[in-house]
């Protein structure tokens, strides 16, 4: 079901840059989350046409987006769990900021922030991507970081997304029947030649 609904970004949207950190040891755990042995950027097939609405959108403004996260193996999400249990971080657990079921699981979520076309360097958001604090609420901004924050999450909404509150650059997208799925990012490729 995974192959069916899911779709790779790099083909729907592809003037979309991607640094997929949990793919890497440059995340919060310090390691290569479970799953992602691969850098594939997925998203359900409905979330990712409207990325790709949001992308056309903001380069006509002269900016582009960045993803950090899309779809998420469920085995990550419970690898993200059992390091917050194991290095005594159950309060990133019960303040929201990590999820014990999460909408990236069924690709309807994605974390993203907004680059400036003429540069390629990311906007001024406040914090930096997986900041666990008050700070990096979307909300709380002022001055030119909230003016940035308003840049994705206008353009966001306008493509049918929704914000997540506590984090700036958490978006989800509304699809009937979103199931989690936990197909590997690395068996992507060897299948659908993706």
């Amino acid at each position: 079901m995974a192959r069916a609904k899911l779709a790779d970004l790099r083909l729907v949207a592809p003037g979309v840059r991607f640094e997929l950190r949990y793919a890497t040891s440059n995340n919060f755990t310090g390691a290569v989350l479970p799953g992602y042995g691969a850098a594939v950027p997925l998203l359900r097939r409905e979330a990712a046409e409207a990325l790709s609405r949001v992308e056309r959108d903001l380069e006509s403004q002269g900016y582009g987006l960045k993803v950090f996260d899309g779809y998420r193996p469920r085995r990550a999400t419970l690898g993200m769990v059992a390091w917050c249990e194991a290095n005594h971080r159950v309060d990133l657990l019960d303040n929201g900021y990590i999820a014990r079921r999460s909408r990236h699981n069924q690709g309807v979520a994605i974390d993203l922030t907004v680059v400036d076309l003429k540069t390629g360097n990311e906007l001024d958001m406040g914090t930096l991507f997986d900041n666990f604090t008050d700070q990096a609420h979307t909300a709380n901004a002022v001055g030119v970081q909230a003016a940035n924050r308003a840049i994705l999450g206008d353009a966001m909404r306008r493509g049918g997304f929704v914000n997540y509150a506590d984090e700036w650059w958490h978006f989800s997208f509304d699809v009937p029947d979103a199931v989690p799925f936990d197909l590997p990012l690395e068996s992507w490729g060897r299948v659908t030649g993706g």
